[in-house]
């Protein structure tokens, strides 16, 4: 009986207006088939400029040494670490959405998830950028790789935690990579069909891999996408967990501390989601995919961004009080004078942190606001700036006055050279961002197509009519079966 449907009809459709299966491939797939506007290109070139800027600060300091930035004695993780944290942290929305809402079969991460995994891609290809300039002798960087070499006794360090980041991350980077590109092949094979020119058929039916569509490749493809969920799963809470084990096996106060593996994993969840806002409120507009893209979704998102805020926001008070009532003098020392004290040098950027990532998520209690874009632009790019500011402060306060006073550092500040090669991932991560909208459906045509009968805002509509229209029939028939 229809009055026992699967889709509820309470929810919201996740595809608006009067679509069928031909429409949802015209409105994703035609925006790749024509020339790029003239603001792509404005946007595309601003970002390769940023790209070879950033280029050019990795070739000065390579060629001069890690003295071309601000680093001393005490501060020898600055600005290339917390930018390492903060792009790691990016890239896990992406795989939580493809991944732990695939496996718990949440529809409407079909209209963002495509998006979301290239952006993970793109952010850990930034990140990964930063430790191995860090090293300063780059050339030596095959040194981390572990394998049997003629150096004799001179292996890898496998008690590192810097060493665990070099597994953790080429083995999410990986994952992800074909999570991403095994979801493209069907709509890869649609535009492939759909080619004007014989170069484009050829490149896409190269990239497709033959995909026909048959039964048997729809099996493989969806035996495929469980498997690399299943992987996924645990890599989106190692990958940061290991990353925040940098810090919390060390002696430093303010760093070693148990509560660091899942605060850093919401964290990242809480920054990521954040800029799968930023990016899918411009993509949304610029490419008119409201249908696809919709204030659902939207809402949907930010739901999960109020929810680990206020884990990391619960995570800061733990550690404040953790450190009080230890009587660890140092510890104590380091976060009420060192962080929490305005008047420190460093006290504003404490401050801002909590605003920005504790106190300004709140909002999102408010419904309307929930559903409000231009709200969700703004609050979304004030995260990731309080995400940021996180890692600054966790890395920088930490160890700017260590145990002697004798060693304590003047006020750090970063070098040109540090915010260029920060800059310049900017310029990497919007430059491939920017190929990726153009040559491939920023939407996961399949995906969407897969749930429009149950959530399509048309199929919805009928669906409800009928429901009426059964249970009139079923109370004219229980009536009559009364009497």
């Amino acid at each position: 009986m229809s009055l026992l449907r699967y889709e509820s009809q309470i929810r919201e459709p996740l595809i608006g207006g009067e679509k069928d299966y031909h429409q949802i491939t015209e409105d994703i797939i035609s925006p790749i088939e024509m020339k790029p506007s003239r603001l792509w290109y404005i946007g595309f070139f601003i970002s390769l400029g940023l790209l070879l800027f950033g280029a050019y600060s990795v070739y000065r300091e390579v060629t001069y040494g890690i003295g071309q930035w601000n680093l001393n004695k005490t501060i020898g993780w600055g600005w290339d670490i917390t930018n390492f944290v903060w792009w790691v942290g990016i890239g896990h929305a992406g795989t939580l959405i493809s991944a732990i809402l695939l496996l718990f079969r949440q529809g409407w991460r079909t209209g963002v998830n495509r998006a979301a995994e290239a952006m993970t891609i793109f952010a850990v290809m930034c990140a990964g950028q930063f430790p191995i300039w860090h090293m300063g002798r780059v050339w030596m960087a095959f040194f981390v790789l572990p394998y049997p070499n003629s150096r004799g006794p001179l292996w890898v360090n496998f008690n590192s935690p810097l060493l665990w980041d070099v597994f953790a991350i080429s083995t999410y980077f990986t994952v992800s990579l074909l999570f991403w590109y095994s979801g493209l092949i069907p709509d890869l094979a649609t535009v492939r069909d759909r080619a004007k020119t014989k170069l484009r058929k050829l490149l896409y039916g190269v990239a497709s891999f033959g995909w026909t569509g048959s039964t048997k490749h729809w099996q493989r493809h969806e035996s495929l996408s469980l498997v690399l969920a299943g992987l996924s799963t645990p890599l989106v809470l190692s990958v940061h967990t290991i990353v925040s084990f940098d810090f919390a096996t060390s002696v430093i106060p303010g760093w070693h501390t148990t509560i660091f593996p899942p605060y850093f994993v919401a964290g990242a969840v809480f920054s990521g989601f954040a800029m799968v806002q930023t990016l899918l409120i411009v993509v949304r507009k610029v490419m008119g995919l409201q249908d696809y893209i919709t204030l659902g979704h939207i809402e949907a998102m930010n739901k999960i961004i109020v929810l680990t805020g206020s884990i990391v926001g619960c995570a800061y008070l733990t550690e404040l009080f953790i450190a009080w009532y230890g009587q660890n003098p140092y510890e104590w020392y380091a976060f009420s004078q060192n962080r929490a004290n305005l008047f420190s040098p460093y006290g504003w950027s404490y401050w801002l942190m909590m605003f920005c990532n504790v106190v300004s998520p709140q909002l999102f209690w408010s419904s309307k606001l929930r559903r409000n874009i231009t709200v969700t632009f703004f609050m979304s790019i004030i995260v990731n700036i309080g995400m940021w500011y996180e890692r600054f402060v966790i890395i920088v306060t930490s160890i700017y006055r260590d145990f002697l006073p004798s060693s304590w550092s003047t006020y750090y500040s970063p070098t040109i050279w540090e915010i260029g090669f920060y800059l310049g991932t900017f310029g990497l991560f919007f430059t491939c961002f920017f190929l990726f909208a153009k040559y491939f459906p920023v939407v996961a045509v399949a995906e969407v197509k897969s749930i429009l009968k149950t959530t399509g805002e048309n199929y919805k509509a009928k669906m409800t009519e009928m429901d009426k229209m059964d249970a009139e029939k079923f109370y004219i028939e229980e009536v009559e079966h009364a009497h």
